[in-house]
């Protein structure tokens, strides 16, 4: 069963992955494919190990916008237990979930004794970023038994790490005004047009009221593009606003007959839970130019030049937009959209940067899904890492363990919307 389920993943990265024919020849499944058949023999594969061997074979692609997921029911997926984000030589514990024995602010000097920026090293593959607020270490620290702590008070232990279940992810879609005149909106996600279309409709006298607002998408894991086309209006100034598509923004579509039967499955299954009409003749379209280009390969599926009439409002009159490296996918665009408005100043640090290759299918089986990208941006000709792709803030506050103490980026955005320039 799994050198089956393995041997499909490999066939969907070598002819599917719309970074196919960019990075053919990167990848070596051949180890993978022998441990595969060895721990079966040994009837010691379980779906844990297969979902760890299989995630560590996708690493050759070095994209962080395709991922090999166990489902909970096959076996819960576990964490060290705490969340954790490197500055300079050290990674600051930022929230601790169920390991109870560390805090937020408390910092990790070593792993298993070995120094961080000696791991930096080692792990530069998984971490497939140089900048060190930019790298994500809550998978790595999983490798290793103990790690050497400093405490917020200057104490240090050592701490023999634990596995614990993954904490489910909460979404949060939240809007409460800080005073009279400004709202915080927190937006961790854009899965769901009915969700932000419901909070838009229950809090629209605080919209319409308010003069200035901030919007949190600093942890926002994106989904479609669709849930936020409600929102744009406020963030444009009052009249028309025609944004056009520009070099950067185009795209094709890998239209192969694989791609095509999972993206028509998935938007069927959207259109099942969506009310909103306009929401839905979006999905409807974009279904009806996949059926026409099945089976073609690279495609562009929008050929005509893109144009878009945003009919913007007096209010509010000027949008702070937070945002950070946990931004990607639908919250990047979100982001990039919104720039193009004189309302709007992003402030925080880059965002994630995965929407080179974007408009993930998912292949299922029983305890796994694989989702992986569908289109390749044009200018993926040119980038030449991560960064290159982000949603650059006009802002930039770089991310130091002062940020867990108070929220700087909060406190810039409203030190600026009070009459303060932007620094």
């Amino acid at each position: 069963m799994y050198e089956e389920i393995f041997l499909e993943v490999v066939s969907i990265v070598r002819n599917d992955y719309a970074g196919c024919l960019d990075k053919k020849g990167w990848d070596r499944p051949e180890p993978y494919l022998e441990t595969i058949r060895r721990l079966e023999a040994q009837q010691a594969l379980t779906p844990a190990k297969f979902h760890e061997l299989v995630q560590d074979y996708l690493l050759d692609f070095k994209d962080p916008h395709m991922y090999f997921l166990l489902k909970t029911d096959a076996g819960k997926e576990t964490d060290a237990g705490f969340a954790v984000r490197r500055y300079m030589d050290r990674l600051y514990v930022t929230s601790a979930g169920r390991e109870k024995r560390l805090a937020a602010g408390d910092s990790i000097r070593a792993l298993d004794g070995i120094p961080i920026g000696e791991l930096a090293e080692k792990h530069q593959r998984e971490l497939m970023d140089e900048i060190p607020e930019r790298q994500n270490w809550n998978k790595i620290i999983k490798k290793y038994k103990k790690c050497q702590v400093v405490t917020k008070a200057g104490t240090e232990m050592e701490l023999e790490l634990s596995a614990y279940p993954k904490e489910k992810y909460e979404p949060c879609h939240e809007i409460r005004e800080i005073d009279e005149n400004i709202l915080l909106m927190t937006l961790t996600d854009f899965e769901n047009p009915d969700k932000i279309r419901a909070l838009i409709e229950e809090n629209a006298e605080k919209l319409e009221r308010c003069r200035y607002w901030v919007i949190d998408v600093r942890k926002n894991r994106g989904g479609t593009d669709a849930a936020f086309l409600r929102l744009l209006p406020y963030l444009f100034p009052e009249g028309k606003n025609v944004l056009t598509m520009e070099e950067d923004w185009k795209m094709t579509f890998h239209c192969t007959e694989r791609n095509y039967h999972l993206t028509v499955e998935q938007i069927q299954s959207e259109l099942r839970q969506i009310r909103d009409d306009g929401t839905r003749k979006t999905l409807e379209d974009f279904m009806e130019r996949w059926r026409k280009n099945k089976g073609k390969g690279f495609v562009r599926l929008f050929e005509e030049d893109f144009e878009a009439v945003i009919e913007g409002r007096s209010l509010p009159e000027k949008v702070v937009i937070l945002t950070d490296t946990g931004c990607g996918s639908s919250g990047e665009n979100f982001v990039e959209i919104c720039k193009k408005s004189p309302k709007v100043t992003v402030i925080g640090r880059p965002t994630a940067g995965v929407n080179g290759y974007a408009n993930l299918a998912v292949k299922e089986w029983d305890d796994f899904q694989f989702y992986f990208p569908t289109s390749r941006l044009d200018k993926m000709d040119k980038v030449k890492n991560l960064l290159d792709l982000a949603a650059h803030p006009d802002v930039y506050l770089p991310w130091t363990p002062g940020h867990l103490q108070e929220d700087a980026d909060l406190k810039e955005a409203l030190r600026f919307l009070k009459g303060g320039p932007a620094q």
